[in-house]
């Protein structure tokens, strides 16, 4: 995003160094990406709201010259929507899904479509986890009718469709549009690509198609889907955020289908992940998991002795 400085004279409540401003935004944004990525997003969601809500007060003070609008503008539509994903990763959802409708809102204003296009896919993307499949759809085509949208824009607007159908239990139009979105990921990236886009690759594809499996009741398909994402995962950051939170996808598999020893070696591995990531989704999702083994009559006594020392 091109820089503009302020040349006019400094008025009351009006911020001149709005390169300076902009610089400071843009270099958080990698820290807090990076911490989510490797330890989870609950130890940093606050720094991020911190960051996002000062660059806002700069806003709604009039604090930013006009010329430089557009881009801080953006700028603070991106670190909402980032906090937007620590909070939601933090268990925060109600004040997740508050930073991305003014992610959205501040992008529409900034005439920055990516961004846009950003928030709606994490909007969705929320709708699809916490069950809310109608309003996953309305986004997802939402995104799709809209002329000239990027190819992989299109494709993670097919996922989240494919995973909303999957919530509804329409298991072939779900495996219909997932499979379209592999396909599209043979195909070369375009230009025209948001930058935001560089995560949407096989792993992510592989845990979306394993996560609409589970969905749909088909452990047995589920289950090397979540194994193939945890080892893709695994082999980008070990011992990270999405690994364990695979790690947990599968263990749930692996109850469902009563496969008690792979339950347990599961649980082990998971163990060390816990000491040192603290997303509060993948541990929101695991204590539920244990709760549901611990209420299997048929569940091992050793399983059950995990379960407790875990939980």
């Amino acid at each position: 995003m091109r820089r503009v400085r302020h040349a006019g004279a400094a008025r009351p409540g009006v911020l001149t160094d709005v390169d300076g401003d902009l610089a400071r935004m843009r270099a958080a944004v990698a820290p807090l990406l990076e911490h989510d990525n490797r330890f989870g997003g609950t130890a940093v969601a606050p720094a991020a709201v911190r960051l996002w809500r000062a660059g806002q007060r700069t806003l709604d003070r009039d604090g930013v010259p006009e010329r430089g609008r557009a881009g801080y503008l953006s700028a603070v539509a991106e670190l909402a929507e980032i906090a937007g994903w620590l909070l939601f990763d933090a268990g925060r959802r109600d004040a997740a899904r508050t930073a991305f409708l003014e992610s959205r809102q501040l992008a529409r204003q900034a005439g920055d479509r990516p961004m846009e296009w950003f928030a709606l896919d994490m909007l969705a993307m929320q709708d699809v986890d916490e069950s809310r499949p109608d309003g996953a759809l309305r986004i997802a085509d939402e995104l799709l009718t809209r002329p000239g949208i990027p190819p992989r824009v299109a494709l993670i607007a097919r996922v989240r469709r494919g995973r909303a159908l999957a919530r509804r239990g329409e298991r072939r139009r779900a495996l219909d549009e997932l499979a379209r979105a592999r396909g599209a990921l043979e195909d070369s990236v375009s230009p025209r690509d948001p930058a935001w886009a560089w995560w949407v690759n096989d792993g992510e594809i592989t845990g979306h198609e394993g996560e609409a499996l589970l969905s749909l009741g088909d452990v047995t398909g589920a289950i090397p889907k979540l194994r193939r994402a945890r080892e893709l995962a695994s082999g980008d950051v070990p011992g990270g955020r999405f690994p364990l939170y695979y790690g947990v996808a599968l263990l749930s598999a692996y109850a469902s289908a009563h496969a008690w020893r792979e339950c347990e070696a599961t649980l082990l591995s998971i163990g060390p992940q816990l000491e040192t990531v603290t997303s509060e989704r993948a541990r929101r999702r695991l204590r539920a998991t244990l709760r549901d083994i611990s209420r299997r009559p048929d569940a091992p006594a050793w399983v059950s002795d995990h379960v407790r020392a875990e939980h």
